[in-house]
C-alpha cells in the first residue's frame, strides 16, 4: 500500500505545516501517518462464513423435515429415507452457505462494516505501534518522539508516545486532540482534523518539554501516507 495517496496535496501541506508550527514550542518530535485501512479483516469473513454454516447445520438438526424436503423435493413423505442422501444434502448445504458468505464478504466495505468495532480498534492500535517502532521510537536524542496515526476507513486514530512523554503525560490528556481529529474525519475533513490534533499534541508536550536553544528537527515534518 505504500505510495498510495489517501489525502489531497492541500491536506498534506496543511498537516506538514501544523507539525512544523507545533514543534516551534517543544523539543518533542511529532510524526504523522495516515493509511486508508489498517488491516484486510479477512479473518472476519472466515468467522462469519463458519458461523452461518453452523447456523444452517443447527437449523437442519432442530427441524429435520426441512432437510428431508430439500433432499427429496416433491416427495409425498411416504417414501423410504436414504441416510446417505440426507448426509450428502446436508454437506452440500453447508458448503453452499460457507462459500456464499465467504465470497460475499470479499467486498471490503461489507467486510469492514461487519467487523466488530473492538476488533478494528485493536488492529489499528497494533498497526500504530508497529509504525511507531519503525518511524519514531528512540529516534530522537531525548526520546521524545510521538506518533499520530489515522486509519481512514475505520475512522480510528491512535497516539503513541516515546518513553519520556509517556512517563509525564497521562493517556487521558490526549482526549481533546483525538476528539478534534475524529470530529473532522467524520465531516470529511481528515487533513484539517489531523492538523488540529497535531496542534493540540504540540501544546501538551510543550508543557513538559519546552523548546530549547539547541533543539534540532530530527524527524521529518511531512505527512506519511501508507
Amino acid at each position: 500500500m505504500a505510495g498510495i495517496a489517501v489525502l489531497s496535496e492541500a491536506e498534506r501541506t496543511l498537516v506538514g505545516m501544523a507539525v512544523a508550527d507545533a514543534e516551534q514550542g517543544t523539543d518533542g518530535e511529532i510524526v504523522t501517518i495516515v493509511s486508508q485501512r489498517s488491516d484486510s479483516y479477512r479473518d472476519a469473513a472466515l468467522h462469519y462464513a463458519v458461523l452461518v454454516m453452523l447456523m444452517v447445520a443447527g437449523l437442519c438438526a432442530l427441524w429435520p423435515p426441512l432437510l428431508e424436503a430439500i433432499a427429496y423435493p416433491g416427495a409425498s413423505g411416504w417414501g423410504e429415507i436414504n441416510p446417505a442422501r440426507l448426509l450428502f444434502t446436508l454437506t452440500l448445504l453447508l458448503a453452499i452457505a460457507f462459500l456464499a458468505v465467504r465470497y460475499a464478504m470479499e467486498w471490503s466495505p461489507l467486510r469492514l462494516a461487519l467487523t466488530p468495532r473492538a476488533t478494528k480498534a485493536r488492529r489499528v492500535r497494533r498497526r500504530a505501534i508497529e509504525y511507531f517502532k519503525v518511524g519514531a521510537e528512540r529516534r530522537t536524542k531525548a526520546r521524545i518522539g510521538i506518533l499520530l496515526y489515522l486509519s481512514l476507513e475505520e475512522r480510528i486514530a491512535e497516539i503513541v508516545a516515546d518513553e519520556a512523554i509517556h512517563s509525564k503525560v497521562p493517556p487521558e490528556r490526549w482526549g481533546e486532540a483525538m476528539a478534534a481529529l475524529i470530529e473532522q474525519v467524520r465531516a470529511g475533513k481528515s487533513g484539517e482534523g489531523m492538523a488540529a490534533a497535531v496542534m493540540a499534541i504540540g501544546k501538551i508536550i510543550g508543557e513538559h518539554f519546552p523548546k530549547t536553544d539547541d533543539d534540532e528537527n530530527e524527524l521529518p515534518d511531512r505527512l506519511i501516507e501508507l
